[in-house]
């Protein structure tokens, strides 16, 4: 089942963020994994958004994006975004069709 990423991050340390992102798509393809977001000025359309940026990606299953985010390959980078944002990450399943 189709699933999705979202995260919202607050970066307080742009190279350090920019570290991360250096290795981000090798690391983040291999996995099956979509791109489909990433954006520094969204409209926000109810609420407050305070965040810097935003991101979705796609992934084919729940378990892809799990190896991916358990990855060795990705925990090395996630060190880098960690300690240069704050943010929160969910992943949602597809609705399926009735």
């Amino acid at each position: 089942m189709t699933v999705y990423i979202i995260a919202r991050f607050k970066i307080h340390d742009r190279a350090g963020y920019d570290r991360y992102e250096e290795n981000f798509m090798e690391i983040f393809e291999p996995f099956g994994g979509t791109l489909l977001s990433v954006d520094e000025e969204p409209t926000v359309l109810q609420g407050e958004f305070d965040f810097t940026r935003s991101v979705l990606v796609e992934f084919p299953s729940a378990e892809q994006a799990m190896a991916w985010m358990t990855s060795p390959e990705y925990k090395e980078i996630a060190e880098y975004r960690l300690a240069a944002s704050i943010g929160d990450v969910i992943m949602v399943k597809k609705r399926e069709a009735n």
